[in-house]
């Protein structure tokens, strides 16, 4: 999950990455879904593993986007941050 979160936040934030930002976040997520991936715990046990050294905060950014996509995706309006 840490790779996934990563890369969303990279894509996400850049400006040409902005028209398919929802959809895209949903995607991903039920691609790591359907591959077997489950969510993580905030134990952030895969950060201190993460050959990478990916930071959890990838992890909540990734949950707020999921959030703020479902919200975009049922017709309500969301609440825009600087993120």
């Amino acid at each position: 999950m840490l790779f996934v979160s990563a890369k969303v936040k990279h894509i996400n934030i850049l400006p040409q990455g902005q028209p398919e930002r929802q959809e895209r976040t949903v995607a991903m997520l039920k691609a790591m879904a359907d591959e077997g991936f489950g969510r993580c715990t905030n134990e952030f046990e895969c950060e201190a593993v993460c050959p990478k050294e990916i930071s959890v905060e990838h992890i909540a950014f990734l949950n707020r986007e999921y959030l703020r996509a479902r919200v975009v995706m049922a017709g309500l309006k969301a609440v825009i941050t600087q993120e």
